[in-house]
């Protein structure tokens, strides 16, 4: 089975509510090639290898939450963004990628599959007008910080680097994916015993102390992984098509 390339992204564009977000990237179509999608690879990130992936793979579209032209970065395609384009323009492979409106779905979003990743229930948002992103919830039973760590540690596949705010066990807790360390201080104000995200700055350390909050880094790209793949699998079943989810490994 195939669909219009075109089509799809309107359809995407329309299920993930892109006109609700001000992001710092374009999202939806980034890169216009292949018209006609049969077979569809989805990533976190279009780096070179995950392009060389999809080419490989006979991919007519790659699906992705971090794409290209950045707020900030240099227009010129030239260099490693002009090696990445060019080798998906002279391949026929569509670029498609969803940023803000990935990690916020309600069902396909980064958020809500890290939840149902790591067993966590959802009692609802962290949303603010400081963090309007994130969830909050609470862990099917407390548990230590150390319990918790190995408990992300084997469900994402990897250390989460750990900062303790107090000695209590942890029963509720917020996340927010990706490079979300921000939302400790939102966190704190909700009252949760743990703020999960992915990666960490230097003034988190100080911060959970400060706030009595515990908090744990479990990685920009583990925590990113399922919003794209379970969006791969909805087009699929929408659209019959084949979508293929390619993990490269980053411990960032």
């Amino acid at each position: 089975m195939s669909v219009e390339l075109l089509s799809l992204v309107a359809a995407l564009d329309s299920h993930l509510q892109v006109g609700d977000f001000k992001d710092y990237c374009p999202n939806g179509l980034q890169v216009e090639a292949s018209q006609t999608i049969k077979k569809i690879v989805t990533g976190v990130t279009a780096s070179q290898a995950l392009v060389d992936a999809a080419i490989a793979a006979n991919a007519d579209a790659l699906l992705v939450h971090h794409g290209y032209f950045w707020k900030g970065e240099a227009q010129p395609l030239t260099g490693m963004k002009g090696r990445r384009i060019a080798a998906l323009m002279r391949n026929n492979v569509s670029l498609i990628a969803y940023h803000l409106p990935l990690d916020a779905h309600p069902v396909l979003g980064n958020n809500q599959q890290l939840a149902e990743v790591m067993g966590w229930q959802v009692m609802g948002a962290m949303d603010s007008p400081s963090w309007p992103l994130g969830l909050v919830g609470k862990l099917a039973k407390p548990l230590l910080a150390a319990e918790l760590a190995k408990d992300l540690k084997v469900k994402l596949g990897q250390q989460p680097l750990h900062l303790a705010g107090h000695q209590r066990p942890i029963k509720t807790l917020a996340w927010c994916t990706g490079s979300a360390e921000g939302g400790i201080y939102r966190a704190a104000e909700l009252g949760v015993d743990a703020y999960i995200s992915g990666e960490v700055s230097e003034q988190t350390l100080h911060a959970a102390q400060e706030l009595g909050i515990d908090y744990f880094a479990a990685g920009h790209h583990a925590t990113e992984r399922y919003g794209v793949k379970a969006l791969g699998e909805w087009i699929a079943n929408q659209w019959a098509v084949e979508c293929q989810f390619i993990d490269l490994h980053n411990p960032v």
